[in-house]
């Protein structure tokens, strides 16, 4: 079966899609774009009519690709930052409009389950230790301990690389008093997240979402975006929390001039770094050193939605 997943963040669109068969996806097509929905909605409550506007050009186009490569089932879900906004249904009309589908405004639940559906692909088989999957978004951050047979305990947080560089670090590059606030904010949101999540019984470390993945090619010193070298890898904790660090202290303009840099992501990366940088720093206390690495995987919640609609009855 060919489907058509949509999932619109924080900061970015994507669409994927798929043949499905036997619960294993085979990419036709994969795309994104930063379209930057979330812009000001943590400040605002409201989605800009310049956010509505770049983001529904973008699901234009992807409803011609859908169209042009014939998926049978189409899904588009929506997160953070239009869960939060106040004129939701404007953007829900508008979607509806172009692309002939519903858009669905999942909850922090849900998309931590959609997300390590998607990122399930790399974990050992059943019976196999804890994961804690970390979906590192724009504007909210997922926390889902599980294995091959299931979640355990999911929590999702209001942090993500693009509400904090707006509340927190405004400055290029961040000084050190925006840097101690955020980093104080993650902390506060941790403290929330093992209220729900065992995070010290967990055994391994699984980051997902574009921040990670940035964050990742820093780490591995890419000469080019490579999503090859990046799926799988698996860095000692010390040598991502130090790209994160480097990512952080740098100026906008240094970030642009990395090869590897989405151009949508320089402006937020360092946030995104310094929530990263907190919450592998603060597992490998919780466990008492024993989780010491990351993985990192390119399937994320996007996957998740593609492998859900096959399931569909």
């Amino acid at each position: 079966m060919r489907v058509a997943a949509i999932d619109c963040g924080t900061n970015s669109i994507r669409l994927l899609i798929a043949d499905v068969a036997g619960g294993v996806l085979t990419d036709v097509h994969r795309e994104m774009r930063v379209v930057r929905l979330g812009q000001g909605v943590d400040a605002t409550g409201r989605l800009s009519a310049q956010a509505l506007a770049r983001t529904f050009s973008a699901t234009e186009d992807y409803a011609a690709l859908i169209r042009s490569h014939a998926a049978a089932r189409v899904r588009f879900v929506a997160t953070s930052a239009t869960r939060d906004a106040q004129n939701r249904q404007t953007f829900i009309d508008g979607v509806r409009d172009r692309l002939g589908v519903e858009p669905e405004v999942v909850s922090g639940d849900e998309e931590a389950a959609l997300s390590f559906a998607g990122a399930a692909s790399v974990l050992p088989g059943p019976g196999a230790p804890l994961v804690l999957v970390v979906d590192l978004g724009g504007g909210s951050t997922e926390f889902v301990a599980g294995n091959r047979d299931g979640v355990q305990a999911a929590i999702s947080t209001n942090m993500g690389c693009v509400r904090f560089t707006e509340r927190f670090l405004r400055s290029d590059p961040p000084g050190a008093a925006e840097i101690a606030q955020a980093q104080a904010a993650v902390e506060d949101q941790l403290s929330n997240v093992l209220d729900a999540v065992p995070l010290a019984g967990v055994d391994s470390l699984l980051g997902v979402a574009g921040s990670v993945t940035t964050i990742t090619a820093q780490a591995l010193r890419l000469p080019a975006y490579d999503p090859g070298r990046i799926h799988g890898a698996v860095l000692p904790a010390d040598t991502v929390m130090q790209a994160c660090t480097e990512l952080l202290e740098m100026t906008r303009g240094q970030r642009k001039a990395l090869p590897f840099m989405h151009p949508g992501r320089v402006d937020v990366i360092g946030a995104g770094a310094l929530i990263w940088r907190t919450v592998i720093a603060r597992l490998g206390v919780l466990t008492d050193g024993r989780v010491n690495s990351v993985t990192v995987s390119e399937h994320d919640i996007l996957d998740g939605i593609a492998l859900g609609i096959s399931q569909q009855d």
